[in-house]
């Protein structure tokens, strides 16, 4: 868990993608942490400006998000030998951590509770506890003020996080590649997660060989929110083009195509206003 961390301390406003992203008619992009985590650090939502200062392309009052992700990349144990003691190395034990964050984050929550009531009450000899800043970000999501992106393909694991949101009260706001969304599109549905696909990349790993073009369709079709995310800065560039491949693969129209890549993202954001 590395939730103290943010995206927007290091915002590289230099970068010569800023200028391709722009060509190609993006406008504002999330920009999240690696996958290495089970819970990554807080990401940040930029307007893409050429030449600006970095704290200029930050967007004001935007709502904070941070990156979860599953799968091979937080366990692991198929990296070769030296990857082997680290925790988790089982797709179980990636949900361990979820349920181990979250219980900390609780007692923390209840720690803050106790002192500020005995705050009030003007009590003398009253400690504040240690401000810890990854439990303040845990708390921030259980409280509803910070959502999640999680990066996700198999659904078991999609269907596992949905389970322990729903146990702990909050919600997964995203997810993210989900390739096999499209088995579990109900039980987005009824959770009220987003997804944020692919349009037809497969087979570049194991756990994504279930994968197909049909995906962002069938999403859109049981009524999930659904846009389509690039993960990549030429294919980032050409969005109007990954947008078609939902009119070839599955029949979406024009204008519900447009929106996977322009509305509907926005209001994963919160920023469709």
């Amino acid at each position: 868990i590395s939730a103290e961390v943010s995206i927007a301390d290091v915002v590289n406003s230099d970068d010569v993608n800023i200028y391709r992203q722009l060509a190609g008619g993006v406008t504002c992009s999330q920009l999240l942490h690696g996958s290495a985590n089970p819970v990554g650090g807080q990401s940040a939502i930029v307007k893409l400006k050429w030449g600006e200062f970095p704290e200029n392309m930050l967007i004001q009052n935007a709502p904070g998000f941070i990156k979860f992700a599953l799968g091979e990349n937080v366990k692991q144990s198929n990296w070769g030998n030296f990857n082997t003691v680290r925790f988790p190395q089982t797709r179980m034990g990636v949900e361990q951590v979820f349920y181990d964050g979250f219980t900390r984050a609780n007692e923390y929550k209840a720690k803050w509770k106790i002192y500020k009531a005995r705050s009030s009450k003007q009590k003398k000899n009253t400690t504040a506890p240690r401000v810890d800043l990854e439990l303040e970000a845990l708390a921030e999501i259980l409280d509803s003020q910070r959502f999640i992106t999680c990066h996700s393909y198999i659904q078991s694991e999609i269907n596992m996080l949905m389970h322990v949101a729903d146990s702990l009260g909050f919600r997964i706001n995203t997810f993210t590649h989900i390739l096999e969304g499209y088995k579990v599109a109900d039980k987005m549905k009824a959770h009220g997660a987003a997804g944020s696909t692919f349009s037809d990349w497969w087979a570049y790993k194991f756990e994504v060989n279930d994968a197909i073009p049909y995906n962002g369709a069938i999403l859109h079709n049981q009524g999930v929110l659904t846009g389509f995310n690039s993960d990549d800065a030429e294919m980032g560039r050409r969005l109007n083009q990954e947008a078609a491949k939902a009119i070839k693969y599955g029949g979406v129209s024009e204008e519900e195509a447009w929106k996977f890549v322009t509305l509907n993202p926005a209001k994963m954001l919160h920023l469709d206003e």
